[in-house]
């Protein structure tokens, strides 16, 4: 018997695998696991790895030796079932064990989602809206330049995309946690920051909630036009962007981090672009 999974496409794009493991497998991955335990079991009275194998046994804990067992199958079954439905998941999936039951088959569900679909609509005709006013000359007059927060909020409005929950959900956490950190470093406390900012646990969480929607689908709204427009950034904006470095541990952080940086550098030439429109 070999993995059996499906997979099924939840109303937000969420992609959800229901994964099958046989038995045989367990069976056969468990005695492995086992055995290596064996291998470095003490028991007193005899030497390591020298005890007999049914009083080894015995001692072992079966819930680490199902946890290793977990450890090895879960991620094999999961590239597999991942290669099988042809999908290319970009977010790490949210694993829930449904059937784990000793000598049968092992059942997990596995939440991730691909790129999100973007349909970019007539959004050339809505930004133009706002940058004709930067193309007006008016005699003893600076050319009025386009608000970008304008141009930004005509582009989500112009454009739709359905964005999966988990990537919410993931981006609300980071900014929950960002948060702390900085309310730490103030030597506050969450509650005093939640009464000095007049909000609630659910005040805040809500707020997190519309910026990362609004953050997200625009990321992604700005990936779709980079793509349709072909546009690229070059090693050498790159380079250029690490000798700007305010110090060397930016710098470094920069070298080692040039696919962000990249990205970073084409977001910023694609709102260019629209500015240009």
């Amino acid at each position: 018997m070999n993995i059996t999974s499906t997979i099924e496409k939840l109303k937000d794009n969420t992609i959800k695998l229901t994964i099958t493991i046989p038995s045989n497998m367990v069976k056969k991955t468990w005695e492995k696991v086992v055995e290596e335990t064996s291998k470095n079991a003490k028991v007193s009275g005899f030497r390591k790895g020298k005890a007999p194998k049914k009083l080894i046994e015995e001692q072992i804990d079966t819930e680490k030796i199902r946890e290793e067992v977990l450890k090895e199958l879960l991620p094999q079954a999961y590239i597999e079932t991942v290669k099988k439905h042809n999908i290319t998941p970009i977010v790490n999936p949210k694993i829930h064990v449904e059937k784990f039951e000793e000598g049968g088959d092992w059942e997990f569900t596995a939440l991730t989602c691909e790129t999100p679909e973007v349909n970019l609509g007539k959004y050339k005709d809505e930004i133009q809206k706002i940058t004709a006013k930067s193309k007006i000359i008016i005699p003893g007059k600076e050319p009025q330049q386009p608000n970008f927060d304008e141009i930004v909020k005509t582009l989500l409005a112009a454009t739709t995309a359905i964005i999966p929950s988990m990537l919410i959900e993931h981006e609300v956490d980071r900014l929950l946690s960002q948060t702390l950190d900085e309310v730490k470093r103030l030597g506050m406390t969450l509650e005093q920051y939640l009464n000095a900012t007049k909000r609630t646990p659910q005040n805040l969480r809500e707020e997190y909630q519309k910026k990362a929607e609004t953050d997200i689908k625009l990321e992604f709204v700005l990936q779709k036009i980079a793509e349709a427009e072909k546009i690229v950034v070059e090693e050498k904006e790159i380079q250029e962007a690490i000798q700007k470095a305010k110090d060397e541990t930016e710098r470094k952080n920069l070298e080692a981090n040039k696919y962000l940086l990249a990205s970073i550098l084409r977001q910023q030439k694609t709102l260019d672009f629209l500015r240009n429109l």
